[in-house]
């Protein structure tokens, strides 16, 4: 899931609200695969595109996204001030390159990096990706690893979250002094 245009506020913070958008979109999608434009006029086919392509910009990202997401990723946390504040009143870690002009302390994971020149977005986004659907593609394996062998959990590959200088284990709970 992603967002590339203006973020909605309530995204996170709503998102029960935001996921009757997209089975809004999804139906949308079916009426005109299903052949149901056929059957109405001009005009409200008219207003149904329209419908639909103001979803697909807002929400198009989102299609996918069943339930909150697990981590969100940044480009310029300044300027997308209102994600990062719904991510962390509702505890979701955020991963963010950050410049000069952003507040690290809002960000849970900084990666210091210009987040105005494309060519520094595009090699930080494509490194992070890459490594994300590495770390998806070990954690499945050791998923079916455990479960060919009586579900040992604990005994495959464990993170480990470095925040202060204080390296801890990563079992959910950040207990981070306010």
């Amino acid at each position: 899931p992603f967002v590339n245009n203006r973020w909605l506020g309530g995204t996170l913070t709503n998102f029960r609200t935001i996921k009757t958008g997209l089975e809004r979109m999804r139906q949308l999608e079916r009426m005109k695969e299903d052949g149901t434009y056929q059957s109405i006029t001009k005009k409200e086919v008219s207003r149904l595109e329209k419908e639909h392509e103001r979803f697909e910009k807002y929400l198009g990202g989102l299609k996918n996204m069943g339930s909150l997401p697990g981590a969100m990723f940044v480009i310029d946390p300044a300027k997308e001030s209102i994600a990062v504040q719904e991510a962390n009143k509702i505890g979701i870690p955020v991963i963010a390159i950050t410049d000069t002009n952003c507040d690290p302390d809002k960000i849970n994971f900084v990666i210091p990096g210009n987040d105005d020149a494309i060519r520094s977005i595009k090699l930080i986004t494509t490194h992070v990706s890459d490594t994300v659907i590495k770390g998806s593609q070990h954690r499945k394996k050791f998923i079916n690893r455990d479960d060919q062998h009586g579900d040992r959990r604990g005994d495959g590959p464990q993170t480990k979250m470095i925040r202060d200088g204080r390296g801890r284990r990563d079992d959910g709970d950040d207990h981070r002094p306010s």
